[in-house]
């Protein structure tokens, strides 16, 4: 067991050595990235997201994906009620966990998703696809169809609740010497955000 963790610290501190060149010197063009298209729609079991969102992953993100380190993203809404008598609050909040890696002996591309962190949840239950490009896996992860963020009925007369979505790259789940080397360079940096106020006119309604 002394073993097996000896290698694995040892391959990432290689895989880290071997990310040090483009980490330090690599100038970082601003990566193009929106959300092309979002809806709500109040359905009879609950607020359904669907989204579409154009992202490119960052060059230091891919070269790391391509050395072998898994990346890992994470897809959030919130919906808070505004209280002018006290702080707001939270009603609804959904998570959706994706995890994209490389598989150098195979040249295949791996998505797994879950509810759940994969730190916690194990890739035992979570929904995995391979694919033979990295673009049809980016495909994938930029489409977030009829996801059930929040149970029964979110609207009210006042137009008081508001949902935030935001997408992003989860460093919280990379090996913890990855983290570190990465902490505040902006080259790591991948985030889509959107806020909507939950009205009629902003959710469409279920006839």
């Amino acid at each position: 067991m002394i073993a097996w963790w000896l290698r694995s610290a040892l391959l990432v501190a290689a895989l880290v050595c071997g990310l040090a060149p483009v980490l330090s010197f690599a100038e970082q063009s601003p990566i193009r990235s929106e959300i092309t298209d979002f809806k709500l729609h109040q359905a009879a079991d609950g607020l359904l997201l669907s989204t579409t969102m154009r992202f490119e992953l960052p060059d230091q993100v891919e070269d790391a994906l391509y050395k072998g380190i898994a990346m890992y993203f994470v897809a959030e809404s919130q919906i808070v009620r505004e209280r002018w008598y006290w702080s707001d609050k939270v009603v609804a909040q959904a998570t959706r966990h994706m995890r994209l890696s490389y598989q150098p002996l195979t040249r295949r591309w791996r998505l797994s998703q879950s509810s759940t962190p994969f730190a916690d949840s194990g890739l035992g239950v979570s929904l995995g696809q391979n694919f033979d490009e990295l673009s049809d896996a980016l495909a994938i992860m930029q489409r977030i169809a009829r996801w059930n963020v929040a149970e029964g009925d979110v609207l009210d007369d006042n137009g008081t609740q508001t949902l935030h979505f935001q997408f992003r790259l989860d460093m919280s789940q990379l090996p913890r010497p990855l983290q570190l080397s990465t902490v505040g360079r902006s080259g790591w940096s991948l985030i889509l955000s959107r806020s909507v106020r939950l009205t009629s006119s902003t959710v469409e309604i279920a006839k």
